[in-house]
């Protein structure tokens, strides 16, 4: 059996997965034990021979369950935080209006010696009240204590230093501040809010100092990045959880700021030589975001991975960006972005080369987003030419797209599709070596998570279930259970597919920016569809997991088809040219198409749809009109019924019928302007479901359709031919199709009664009610009712379902028609409300009575269904 990919590097493929199972099953054995104690209380003092086991229990106790934890009392701990939280808050409020307010009534010496004894009072309360126990209450007067430093450093300002510069003064507060409370918070290791309280604090000093002494942007920038690089080390071994998160957030608001200076001064450098400061501020924040991610958990390491590349490839794309013009700017970030997949090779931790990588893919996307405008422009801008079918063929391929743009400033365009396209299709080419390459990456490593590898206690594996199984299982995330990844060789699909879209989107590119002459872009594109064709048929016989290609080149020749027909329409010879050749290569590849069935009945249906194109085209070229070249649009329908006689049980067989009777639907909005030609299309179309019903599969639909289409032809030629006495035309046909009906019932009883007498009996009583509803006389009224009402009568009798609900239904509408006008009428005369009332009387009783109504329409219905 073939192998993909080969034995031995599927071997090491398993040996990793293994391996990182063992690792995931260590790791939740030991969250299982740590919980089990957490859950588990702790032993009360038991009294002689009580065991919390439930064994042994006196009778009458009942054993705990297993992982059962009695219910704790607790102690009141919402409303005492509450108490704490209000006081505090009003205390700090008392120092506010203090300091704002009364400062000014007392001498420099009172001012100083009250405030300074109710700060030196709040920070020492807290270590009092800590060695009592009172924790919740130490922290609230830790929180003033902070409040009341702040108001002192104000005062010191006010007071002290008046004409000191204010964001110069704010920068060394900060500081002197966040090293107080650091020192603070160590010094009392117990409270939880000093500590994050001083990072918090940490963030302004660089930035103030720099916004103080006027420095440019790229020295803020530069600020911004070290109080993020501080943050990150603060994150890395802070005390406390507190302390990590408070660093964690404010490393990541000013690392962005960082990044978001360097960027914006790098964009709009005036040349290469004034964007390398700005790289140099960029690529000191991506080396400060892969060091921070090199030992980080894995979101961390991956997060940090993503920030680093995109920084990189800012810094090191905007210097020849800032020389090259706007349009080709891109291809030089995407150049950039493209080379960080060299850390594959460089040894990089595997999260945070993933983030790199992840980065690598962003870039690259956002080049191809960029590229997918002109993109659309060139597939759906032909669609301007429907408005005006043949007036000429433009002087180039952008004439005939009916939009403007900027074509100099999107030059780069194809080459971006081009360059991606290249490289995944060399990817897919040589995609052993891409696996070799990146297999370190595509499997955790056991080293990475310092868990033992395979072989240790309580391994789990899977064997593989046949030879040369080329999927594996993985943890899908912590706890969340057993995925499955996707094959090596519908990655190596997936890779193959982005070549042949991004390839063929080049070349509709490349057509436009050049601005080829019409003719050449109209048999550039038909022969890229030929092209797209011969790939699609090509792979539509492999396995499942090399559909991507085939699939993808099938859609494009579609989406091709379309473009390059709607594009010929300038021009009569080329859309004869076009869809000609677009028929017959679909249709061909309809005849070699192998495997599947679905791409060859795709392949068949647009080769109906193409043909009957074609149809329309002659008519407007014979210069009909288009009630005139309805009948001529049949014709592809006809060579469907007959191409359908011929597949007969062909899966490809019902697919193109259906795109015929498509077409014939057409050819009836066509011809609908004009009854007699309305006439003669349904009459045409009766034929060919009537050809149809021959073959057994088709008749019990294509004979009712065949029936209805040829009833429809006759009421309409009728009214075509303003006959105010239908009866006279459609009697002769129903009195003989009764007859049939009689004597195909007395040979087969089991014979439905719609099929013996439900084409007789419309083909009279339909027409006369169509008469009869617009008829003031009361004799066609009258005689209508009366027969049908005969008919209901025998329905009833004889059980027979058609004669029951066509005369039932002819019954009701005539004698609707019949009570219309006092109906109006006695409405008119009723008070406004009545008819609002009566209706909801109506739904209540029906609501009441809803489960008896029910069954009372459930007894219909199967009497209904017992009827022949």
């Amino acid at each position: 059996m073939e192998h993909v990919p080969p034995p031995a590097e599927e071997l090491a493929l398993l040996d990793r997965e293994l391996a990182e199972l063992d690792a995931r099953r260590a790791q939740l054995l030991t969250r299982r034990s740590w919980l089990l104690a957490a859950l588990r209380p702790p032993a009360p003092t038991a009294a002689p021979g009580w065991n919390p086991s439930g064994w042994g229990a006196p009778p009458g106790a009942s054993a705990q369950p297993w992982g059962y934890v009695p219910k704790q009392p607790s102690a009141p701990r919402g409303a005492q935080n509450v108490l704490l939280t209000l006081g505090g808050l009003l205390l700090t409020v008392a120092a506010v209006a203090f300091t704002l307010v009364s400062w000014g009534s007392m001498g420099i010496g009172g001012r100083s010696a009250v405030l300074a004894a109710v700060t030196l009072g709040a920070l020492i309360a807290p270590a009092v009240l800590l060695r009592r126990g009172l924790a919740a209450t130490a922290e609230a007067l830790a929180a003033l204590a902070l409040a009341l430093t702040l108001l002192d450093v104000y005062a010191v300002h006010a007071v002290a230093a008046p004409d000191a510069d204010g964001l110069g003064f704010t920068a060394v507060a900060s500081a002197v501040l966040a090293a107080l409370w650091t020192a603070y918070g160590l010094a009392l290791g117990t409270l939880r809010l000093p500590l994050p309280a001083a990072v918090v604090l940490a963030q302004w000093p660089l930035l103030f100092w720099a916004w103080a002494a006027g420095a440019p942007a790229l020295v803020v920038g530069w600020a911004l990045l070290a109080t993020a690089v501080l943050d990150g080390a603060i994150a890395r071994r802070g005390k406390g959880a507190g302390v990590r998160v408070t660093a964690c957030v404010g490393g990541s608001a000013m690392g962005f700021s960082a990044l978001m200076v360097g960027l914006a001064l790098s964009t709009t450098a005036s040349g290469p030589f004034g964007a390398v400061a700005p790289g140099a501020l960029l690529l000191a924040a991506a080396a400060a975001a892969l060091t921070g991610a090199w030992r980080a958990p894995k979101g961390f390491a991956r997060t940090g991975g993503v920030v680093a590349g995109l920084a990189a490839v800012a810094a090191v794309g905007g210097v020849p960006a800032a020389e090259l013009p706007g349009g080709w700017r891109v291809l030089a970030y995407l150049l950039c972005g493209l080379a960080l997949t060299g850390v594959v090779r460089a040894g990089v931790p595997r999260d945070a080369a993933r983030g790199v990588l992840a980065a690598s893919g962003v870039v690259v996307a956002g080049a191809l987003v960029w590229a997918l405008r002109p993109l659309a422009v060139v597939l759906l801008g032909p669609g301007t030419l429907l408005s005006d079918v043949w007036a000429g063929p433009p002087e180039g391929f952008r004439a005939a797209l009916g939009t403007t743009l900027p074509w100099s400033e999107l030059a780069a365009a194809p080459v971006v599709l081009a360059l991606v396209a290249g490289l995944l299709g060399a990817a897919h080419r040589w995609w052993p070596s891409v696996v070799r390459i990146s297999a370190p990456l595509a499997a955790p490593r056991t080293a990475d998570t310092g868990t033992p590898g395979a072989g240790a206690p309580g391994a789990v594996g899977a064997a593989a279930p046949w030879p040369g199984w080329s999927g594996w299982t993985t943890w899908s995330g912590a706890g969340a259970g057993v995925g499955r990844r996707p094959s090596a060789a519908t990655l190596r699909g997936v890779v193959g597919a982005g070549a042949v879209a991004l390839g063929w989107g080049a070349f509709l590119l490349a057509g436009a920016l050049l601005d080829v002459p019409y003719a050449l872009a109209v048999a550039g594109e038909t022969a890229l569809v030929g092209g797209l064709l011969a790939l699609a048929v090509r792979g539509t016989g492999r396995g499942r997991g090399e559909t991507a290609m085939p699939v993808t080149a099938l859609v494009a020749a579609v989406a091709g088809a379309v473009s390059v027909g709607v594009l010929s329409l300038a021009s009569e010879g080329a859309s004869y040219a076009v869809f000609g050749a677009l028929a017959a290569l679909f249709a061909g590849a309809a005849v070699r198409a192998a495997g599947s069935e679905l791409p060859r009945a795709v392949f068949a249906v647009a080769a109906v749809v193409w043909g009957t194109v074609l149809t329309g085209l002659a008519g407007r070229s014979l210069g009909l009109a288009p009630q005139e070249t309805a009948p001529l649009v049949l014709v592809v329908p006809a060579l469907t019924v007959l191409l359908g006689a011929r597949l007969r049980r062909n899966p490809v067989a019902l697919p193109v019928e259906l795109t015929g009777a498509l077409g014939a639907l057409v050819a009836v909005g066509l011809a609908a302007s004009e009854a007699p030609f309305l006439a003669l299309v349904l009459a045409l179309c009766g034929v060919l479901a009537a050809g149809a019903a021959v073959r057994p599969e088709r008749r019990p639909v294509a004979g009712y359709l065949a029936a209805a289409l040829f009833v429809l032809a006759t009421w309409v030629r009728l009214a075509a031919s303003e006959v105010s006495f239908p009866e006279a035309y459609t009697l002769p046909v129903t009195v003989p199709a009764l007859v049939v009906g009689v004597l195909r019932r007395r040979r087969d009883p089991e014979a439905s009664s719609w099929a013996a007498y439900g084409p007789g009996l419309a083909a009279t009583l339909l027409p006369s009610m169509a008469v009869a509803l617009t008829d003031t006389d009361w004799l066609r009224p009258l005689l209508l009712g009366t027969a049908a009402l005969v008919i209901t009568l025998l329905g009833a009798r004889y059980r027979l379902q058609a004669l029951l609900l066509l005369g039932g239904a002819v019954l009701a509408l005539d004698g609707l028609h019949e009570l219309t006008p006092y109906v109006v009428q006695v409405a008119g005369a009723l008070p406004r409300w009545l008819p609002p009332a009566l209706a909801g009387l109506l739904l209540l009783v029906v609501g009441a009575t809803y489960e008896q109504r029910l069954r009372d329409a459930r007894r219909l219905r199967d009497a209904l269904g017992r009827m022949r």
